[in-house]
């Protein structure tokens, strides 16, 4: 696997259809075709891929959300979420994001938005707010307001086996809750 097979699958129309609407069927697609992938991203054997704008964004997206479709409902789907950010980060730095598209940014960005510490989260508001991407942006100040109040997301605690308080309780019961 090479980094463009990942962005033409990621980014082709197929897949699109299902970047934030998934199936069981999809999961197991991608599971299928990247789980080797994602194993070697995980244990670091892909590191080269960020030399490259377009190397750097396919492995954030196989860190970041891979295992979120592949490892739906399971501690797994989170467990790469901290080398996303570290790779997302480096690329930051060397300005690829200046390289890329409007939806190649967001899913660049993405894994800021996916985690459970504010800074990162004010990082996320920060880039979709710098990059005009709106749509992203509303997401963005949701996921940092979930963060701001509880420190991290209530709906992963089932999954983490995480106790959840009384407020996350009523919460995830309340309209406002990211429902999965």
């Amino acid at each position: 696997m090479n980094p463009d097979q990942v962005l033409e699958f990621w980014f082709g129309e197929a897949a699109r259809k299902r970047w934030f609407r998934s199936t069981p069927v999809f999961d197991s697609k991608i599971r299928e075709q990247f789980e080797n992938t994602w194993q070697a991203a995980r244990d670091g054997r892909l590191a080269d891929w960020e030399k490259t704008a377009a190397g750097a964004l396919a492995l954030v997206i196989v860190l970041d959300q891979f295992p979120l479709n592949m490892y739906r409902n399971q501690a797994l789907g989170f467990a790469t979420e901290a080398v996303s950010r570290e790779v997302a980060a480096r690329a930051i730095d060397h300005d690829f994001d200046s390289l890329m598209t409007a939806e190649q940014k967001a899913f660049l960005y993405l894994p800021f938005m996916h985690s459970e510490d504010l800074r990162d989260q004010d990082r996320s508001v920060a880039l979709f707010t710098a990059a005009g991407l709106e749509d992203n942006l509303k997401w963005a100040r949701h996921h940092r307001e979930i963060i701001a109040r509880f420190g991290r997301f209530p709906h992963r605690n089932a999954i983490l086996d995480r106790t959840s308080t009384a407020d996350e309780l009523a919460w995830l019961d309340s309209p406002q809750a990211f429902k999965p």
